[in-house]
């Protein structure tokens, strides 16, 4: 049973954008790993980008300094 956690930002991704992901994800698993479409889950997490760190700072301070 694979289990996938996917975490992304929360800034506007869409419900079809995650339909997507998991779509692609589960077709991976089904073709690389011969696993059975009905056996994987896949969860997607979204985070606030003022929770998120990257390259020492906040997303969102790192956001404002390369715009």
């Amino acid at each position: 049973m694979p289990y996938v956690n996917v975490k992304i930002t929360r800034d506007g991704v869409t419900q079809a954008q995650k339909a997507q992901i998991v779509k692609d994800i589960t077709a991976t698993l089904v073709t690389t790993l011969r696993k059975r479409a009905d056996q994987i889950h896949i969860v997607i997490d979204e985070i606030e980008p003022e929770n998120w760190g990257f390259d020492g700072v906040l997303t969102t301070e790192y956001r404002a300094r390369t715009k």
